[in-house]
């Protein structure tokens, strides 16, 4: 089963997503990606992290865990201290890569934790499982969602 990775980065009051416009579907999702051979999650979530963000990033914690399906695989949600930085895709990536076609679009931006809600989010699961933790606290240890 295919492992990916995600982040969970504020700033303030935002929090970092990536928005996409996948041959005309517009939607959010958390910054990551797949764990290649070899990898262990967080180095993949660094790596990814690297590619889609260019952020300075402090410690990580992983807060949740979601079985995604046999396409997307178990997704390792981790949380991530935010240390600096203005989001950008690495000229290198391939998200900017196949950002530079122009029909399947990345771009990583802040996004007012205000707005969470009423923005269309994949997965689901997780959006309800971020709004969750904003009005509680994350959890100490990994949850699934």
């Amino acid at each position: 089963m295919r492992r990916a990775v995600r982040a969970i980065v504020f700033r303030g009051n935002d929090v970092l997503v990536m928005k996409r416009n996948k041959f005309g579907k517009v939607y959010y999702t958390l910054l990551g990606g797949g764990v290649k051979f070899g990898e262990t999650p967080e180095q993949a979530l660094r790596r990814e992290m690297q590619e889609e963000s260019g952020l300075q990033l402090g410690a990580a914690r992983l807060v949740f865990i979601e079985n995604a399906g046999l396409i997307f695989g178990m997704q390792y949600v981790y949380l991530i201290d935010y240390a600096g930085g203005e989001p950008k895709l690495d000229a290198s990536s391939d998200e900017a890569r196949i950002d530079a076609i122009g029909k399947n679009r990345y771009h990583p931006e802040w996004l007012p934790v205000r707005q969470l809600a009423d923005v269309p989010f994949v997965s689901k699961r997780l959006q309800q499982a971020l709004l969750r933790a904003l009005t509680t606290r994350f959890p100490a240890h990994a949850e699934g969602i």
